[in-house]
This record gives structure tokens, sequence and C-alpha cells, in this order.
């Protein structure tokens, strides 16, 4: 097991440096990034934006359960939402729902080219058909997905307010007060940098065995099941080792 895993680990590396070479035609590779860029980070917008509305409502319902202590001040309702929503939903929970839509995506999509035979041809024709197909997808999902942690917070937050006006769970004011204090900008940097990094493990690791696939159909669909697997446990150790560095 341990020599499947670092033959695994030594052929993911070989695959990076194909994917990292300089691209041919610089025109190609930012018309590629573009599409990449609607297909995998556009696409994702209603997605991200409908869970995480309903998460910001959730936590702020459940919060509120849990500290009806009199003496303890509603604001800290605010606070607690929006630091569990900066520090952990946002990123990690956000990537690993994107580990299932966009690691099924680009896994199926390469292997699905790989199985038809449409890279051979491509590396037949002189082609680096692993920068060509792959080297967009991971920079559109590293550089952009930051803007979906963005979009998944001012929605949580969002579905906070809708959830406290509608049920006056706590005052309005006071939950306003609470997602405005005690405010520090590096939980913003720090859930950004996860968010790219995860984006990052995703798209290299699924484009990796989608281009290795073999076995027909069934193997396409084995890649996008190891693409998942693989990418969730990876997203939720690098969580643990990028919060001991950054936050500890």
């Amino acid at each position: 097991m341990i020599r499947k895993f670092l033959e695994a680990t030594g052929e993911y590396a070989l695959f990076l440096k194909m994917v990292f070479r300089k691209p041919e035609k610089w025109k190609i590779f930012w018309k590629q990034l573009i599409i990449e860029s609607d297909k995998l980070i556009l696409s994702s917008i209603l997605l991200v934006g409908v869970i995480s509305l309903f998460i910001g409502g959730v936590l702020v319902i459940q919060t509120a359960s849990n500290l009806e202590n009199p003496i303890i001040d509603k604001m800290y309702i605010g606070y607690m939402v929006r630091e569990s929503l900066i520090l952990e939903f946002c990123s990690t929970m956000v990537a690993l729902i994107l580990a299932g839509k966009m690691g099924s995506n680009i896994a199926s999509e390469i292997g699905s080219m790989r199985i038809t035979e449409q890279i051979d041809a491509m590396e037949m024709m002189g082609v680096n058909s692993a920068g060509f197909l792959v080297l967009p997808k991971v920079v559109a999902t590293t550089l952009l997905s930051p803007l979906l942690m963005l979009l998944s917070l001012a929605l949580g937050l969002l579905g906070g307010w809708i959830v406290v006006e509608a049920t006056h769970i706590i005052p309005p004011p006071s939950y306003i007060t609470g997602i405005t204090a005690f405010y520090n900008g590096f939980y913003i940097f720090y859930s950004c940098f996860k968010m790219s990094l995860f984006c990052f493990l995703i798209s290299s690791i699924s484009a990796f065995n989608g281009y290795y696939a073999k076995g027909g159909s069934l193997g396409v669909g084995r890649s996008s099941t190891k693409s998942i697997v693989i990418t969730s446990i990876l997203i939720l150790f690098a969580d643990l080792v990028v919060t001991q560095l950054m936050l500890y």
C-alpha cells in the first residue's frame, strides 16, 4: 500500500511538471482560461449561493438556541456566526461541495478524452496535452475560487439577517453589531488562501485521475469517484495543516 502511494505521488509530481510547462500559444491559453472560468467557477455560483443562504440562517438559529443566557449579549450570536462562516464553512465546506461538482466534471471530461484516444491524437501531433487541457482549469480554479469564498460569506451573512428579520430570534441591530464587531482582516486572507489551495487540489488531482483513466466508460466513472474521495480527504488534511501553521 505504501509502495502504491509513493508511486502515485511520483506520477502526480511528473504530471504537474507536464502541466506547468510554458504554453505554446498564449492566445489559445487565455481563450481556454476564460472558457474554464465560466464552466468551473461561474457555473458554481448558484449552488454555492443557495447553500450559503440556508447555512447562514441555520447557524443563527443554532447559535441563538445555545446562547439563551440573559447575561450574554445577543450581539455575540452575530459575531459567532460570522467567525464560523469565515474560518470554516466558506472555505472548507464549500470546497468539499465543489470537490463533488468540479472534481467529477474535470475527471469525467478528461477521462472521456483519454478513453476515446483524443489525448493520444494530440500527443501524436506534438501537443502538450496535459498543459493544453489541464493548465487552464488549474489556473482558473486556483485564482478565481476566493471570489466564491467571498460570495459565500456575503450570502451566509445575508441568510442569517433574513432569518433574524423574519423571526426576531434576536434583535436585528444586535445581529448587525455582532457581524461587524472585532473584525480581523487576516481571517479573510486565511480563508481565501485555503480556498485557493483546496481548489488547486481539486482541479489537479481530478485532472490527474482523468488523464490516466483506463478501462472504458467504467474507468471514467471510477476515476471520477476516486477523485472525489481523494480530494475530500486531502482537503480535510490540508485544512488541519494550514490552520496549525497560520493561526496557532
